[in-house]
Formats: C-alpha cells, sequence, structure tokens
C-alpha cells in the first residue's frame, strides 16, 4: 500500500471517529437542554398559579374591605338618624 494512501485512510478514520463522538456530545446537550426547558416551563406553570392565588387573595381583601366600608357608612346613617332624632 502507498503511504499516501494509508495517511488518507487513517485521517478518514480519525475524523470519522471524532465526528461521531461529536454527534454523540451534541445529542446529550440537546437531551439537557429538552430537560433545562421542561423545566423552565414547569416554573413558569407555577409562577402562573401563584399570581392566580395571590389576586384571588386580592380580590377577598378588596371584598372585605368594601364590606367594612358598607357597614360603616350604614353606621353613619344610622348615626346621623338617632342624633337628628334628639334634636
Amino acid at each position: 500500500m502507498d503511504p499516501v494512501q494509508l495517511t488518507i485512510i487513517i485521517i478518514s478514520f480519525v475524523l470519522t471517529t471524532l465526528v461521531v463522538i461529536l454527534s454523540v456530545q451534541v445529542w446529550h446537550i440537546l437531551g439537557e437542554f429538552r430537560l433545562t426547558v421542561q423545566k423552565g416551563n414547569k416554573m413558569l406553570d407555577d409562577g402562573g398559579k401563584v399570581t392566580g392565588v395571590i389576586s384571588d387573595s386580592a380580590t377577598s381583601v378588596a371584598g372585605f374591605i368594601s364590606g367594612i366600608k358598607t357597614g360603616m357608612n350604614v353606621l353613619s346613617m344610622f348615626k346621623k338618624k338617632k342624633d337628628e332624632s334628639h334634636e
């Protein structure tokens, strides 16, 4: 065999081996990237649930405060009627 042919065969074998190894590494990196994206998606979903709970709580507090204001208005109306009846 000619030395040039032997060199070409060895270089082809080495390059093929390197391409296969790099392809396997890229496959693993893409798998890890997929898991990372899934975890980020889950975090965003959980964040949406938390903000939903917080907004529900804020709505409940707003309703409670509105009820207190209504109660205070009713009490002030009774107090005005009571003051008018004493005069």
